[in-house]
Formats: C-alpha cells, structure tokens, sequence
C-alpha cells in the first residue's frame, strides 16, 4: 500500500495534489492511531498480570527472569516512538502547524524532502528502527528464535520507479506530501508497538498461569427479603466467602461497576423509587483457582408497595430502553380487576391489557406510566436507556493472539451484546475498515468493507502469516437505537 501510496504521489508531483488523496492519508493516519491505542491498552493489561505474577510467590522464579526483559522491551518500544513522534511534529511545524487548530499544510511537498531526505533524517530513523530491531530481538535466545523471522517491522527498501530514488529515505519521502509523510511515520510507530505487544506477551506466557490463593475470609449472612407480611416465609443464608488479594472479583450492577470494599465485598446501596417491582442484575466475575475467569449473573428482585395497590413493574428491569418491546406487568389494587385499567405512557406508546402491556420508548431519560383504576390516578417512573454498544468480534475472539488458521476460517466481523438483560437483541455490523501488518504484508494493507463480510478482503486475509498484525476499525454497527460505531479490535497472528 505505501508503494502504491508512492506511485500515486510522485505522478501527481508537486503542482496539485487532489483533496480526496490527502483525505485519504488522513483516513489511514486516524485508523492507525487508533489501532495504536487499542495495541497501548492490550500491553497496559498484560503489565498489570506481570505485575500480580512478580507478587505472587507461585510465579515470582519465573517473573524475575521475564518481566525484565518484558520491561526492556517496553523502553526500547517507548523510546523509538517517541522519536518518531518527534520526526511527525517536525514536519507539521515546518508545513505551518497552527498550534490553537492542528491544522497546516497536508500537501506540502518539500518538507518531507527537505527533512527527511537532505537533512538525513529518514537516515536516521532507519539506523534506529534497524537497531531497535536487533536489541529486541537480542533480550533472549528464545525471543530471537521466536521472532527473528516473523517480528511485525519490515525495513527492507521498498519497490521504486524513480532511479532517483536510490536511497530507504528517499524512497519513503522524496516529493511525498507531509500528510503521506506523517502517515508512513505513524505505519513506523504501529510496527514498532506491534513487534512490542508481541515480545511482552511471549514473555508474560513464559512465566505460566497464575494459581489463585485464597488468603482472606469474610463471614457472609444474607435474608431473603426485610420486609414480610403475616405467614410470609423468612429465609437466612448464611456462610463463608474466601477471597485472594491478587484476583479480587469483579462487580456491576446493572452493567455500573461497584467497587470492593476492605473485606472484598460489593456494597450497594439505593433509595426506594415509586411503587412497583424492581429488578437488579449483578454480575460477578472472578479468577477461579486454575487461573481462569468465570463469570455468574444474579437477577435480585424487591417491590416497593403503593398506597393504592396498583402495581407497575417492567419485566426485564426497572428500566425501559429506546428500540425494544418493553414487557410491563400491572397489577390492579384491591377490588380492581387488571382489565378495568385505563394505561398511558408519557412518551412513545403503551399497548396490551390484562396486565401484561408492551411499552415502546423514543428518547432516553424519563417516563412515567400512568395508571387510572376508576377510583384513582397513579404514576409510575421508569428510567429510559439506549441499547448499550455491542462490542465487535470476529468468531468468539475480542482481539489479542489467534493462529493464522483460525483466523483465515472466519467469515467476519460481529456485534455482540454481551450480559445484556433482554435476550435476542441484535446488532448487525454494516461496514469496518481492516488494516494489515507485519509478516506477509512488505507494505501496509488498508481496505474499507461494506457490510460485516470478510469476502471482500479475502485475497489480503489469505497473505496472512505467522507474525501478521490485523486491525479492524471505524467498525459500525446497526441495530435498536440506530447506527453504533465499536471500538477497534486488533489480532496478532501467530
């Protein structure tokens, strides 16, 4: 793609270059910067594990040995990043940055050449990423027999037409806009945290899994309910709940996190809203002793009464969202049968009798259904939420590593809503973009899709090999609610 990226620019040399190629370059920049983050989170959350595996008298041998060589490559990463950020600035500053917009000048054709190419500077980027490379590589004879032919940063001179173009440096920026200039530099910095991400992961898997302890106790009493009425069961469970201080769980509430209190423990705690039945979903995720992650879903359930009766309770939660059929149960006071029962909403609209009633929703807040038993009127407020964003998938894989194989077998990309408390609730992904790194791919690979259909990459999939960086981005999503954009995921092919 950059030696296409080069054709197109030296044939366009020097008096015009047309907005939809600057535009072009643009598109390709954010998607690598993107991608670039997502990369960044992935690595923070592997350094986090190292972190417990160091504490943890299990694995600390073994964490001695790797988590440095871990951290050296991190450096190493950092390092020649930041100068390649230097090398993006430089240029923007030289094509007239103004620092209050970020805007200057995307098709200036002499910056480039001036720094890059006369000022040596595309020299020096190449020494660099040729030593960064090496050290790399040199952190352990594992690591070199890993990855010496597969690393994700190819620095061999690409294919050129121009005879002038002789040199690596020149053959990347001589005559190249400064927006194709920056992109190349942001393809430099992807590699390099690529190369990054996969060389702390090889050594964060030398160390193994981590064997949960459970050191901490709490004496756990729960009650079925704290309010009964006259021959209403009372039951008490009670027991106790270890805990480690590495694998801590996880808790949200209604998709809220929750935070643990010293003795590891979620403590919520909420007011009463207006009469009718409530719902909670909690979900628990925690670190069970082989290393793995399990995840338990609780439905908690309470009513709050109304002085006249009446009953109103959404059968999913005590919320109601934009797009869906919201299944809501009223209940008539005494005396009053639920089919004398005169329903309204106070926006969208509200169908059904006998009790059972569908509520469909337009806009996030707040709605109150009201309810008249021919005695009185009584109102009933929900909470009005969008669907959340599913989040993209390809096959049952949020990104991170998947052999080559398995990834080539997958026929696209999709949008999973996951722990969501309606069932059948879907999102369709309608259009993504895939960028492709690393082994297999000389130059950066940049394709737009429309629709979820690996079908139209297939050829660039298929390239794929061992050591091969696959992002997929600007992924969006269509379902209840409208049109989403997902956040990227990106895989290391191994």
């Amino acid at each position: 793609m950059i030696n296409l990226m080069y054709l197109v620019l030296t044939a366009l040399l020097a008096l015009n270059v047309s907005s939809e190629v600057l535009n072009a370059f643009k598109t390709i920049d954010k998607s690598l910067t993107n991608a670039n983050e997502t990369i960044d989170k992935k690595t923070q959350t592997i350094f986090a594990s190292l972190t417990e595996k160091a504490n943890d008298p299990k694995t600390q041998e073994l964490a001695r040995i790797w988590a440095p060589k871990a951290e050296r490559a991190k450096q190493l990463s950092d390092e020649i990043s930041g100068y390649i950020e230097s090398l993006k600035t430089q240029i923007k500053e030289a094509s007239g940055l103004n620092s209050k917009t970020g805007a200057y000048k995307e098709s200036n054709l002499d910056v480039p050449t001036h720094l890059m190419v006369d000022k040596k500077n595309g020299e020096e980027l190449h020494k660099r990423l040729t030593d960064y490379k090496s050290a790399l590589l040199a952190l352990d004879p594992e690591i070199n027999t890993e990855f010496q032919n597969t690393l994700p940063l190819d620095l061999s001179m690409p294919k050129v037409k121009n005879s002038n173009n002789r040199t690596w440096s020149a053959a990347y920026f001589r005559s190249t806009p400064s927006v194709a200039a920056i992109t190349i530099l942001s393809k430099f910095q992807n590699d390099v945290k690529n190369a990054e991400s996969q060389v702390v992961e090889f050594c964060h898997n030398k160390i193994g899994a981590v064997k949960v302890v459970y050191d901490e106790f709490q004496a756990l009493a729960t009650a079925n309910a704290q309010y009964l009425l006259p021959g209403q069961e009372f039951n008490i469970t009670a027991g106790v709940g270890a805990f480690s201080k590495n694998a801590k769980p996880t808790v949200t509430i209604d998709g809220t996190p929750v935070p643990l209190n010293s003795n590891g423990l979620a403590e919520y705690k909420t007011v009463a809203g207006g009469p009718g039945t409530y719902s909670k979903k909690v979900m628990i995720s925690f670190v069970k002793p082989d290393g793995t992650t399990s995840t338990v879903t609780r439905d908690i359930s309470y009513t709050v009464a109304s002085p006249t009766g009446l009953t109103v309770s959404a059968d999913a939660v005590k919320v109601l969202y934009v797009g869906l059929d919201n299944p809501i149960s009223i209940g008539g006071g005494s005396g009053t049968s639920a089919d004398q029962l005169r329903v309204s909403i106070s926006q969208g609209s509200i169908s059904g009798s006998r009790g059972k009633y569908t509520a469909r929703v337009t806009t996030p807040g707040t709605a109150t259904v009201v309810v008249n038993d021919g005695k009185q009127t009584s109102h009933f407020e929900f909470r009005v939420k969008s669907v959340p964003a599913p989040t993209a998938m390809v096959g049952a894989s949020k990104g991170g590593r998947m052999r080559v194989n398995d990834f080539k077998a997958q026929a696209g990309v999709r949008a999973e809503l996951e722990n969501f408390v309606f069932e059948g609730v879907k999102f369709t992904v309608s259009s993504y973009t895939i960028t492709f790194a690393g082994a297999g791919y000389p130059e950066f690979m940049h394709k737009a899709v429309s629709g979820n259909s690996f079908s139209a990459a297939r050829s660039l999939i298929e390239r794929a090999q061992p050591g091969s960086t696959i992002t997929i981005d600007e992924i969006r999503a269509v379902g209840p609610g409208g049109t989403r954009t997902l956040a990227p995921i990106a895989f290391n092919l191994y």
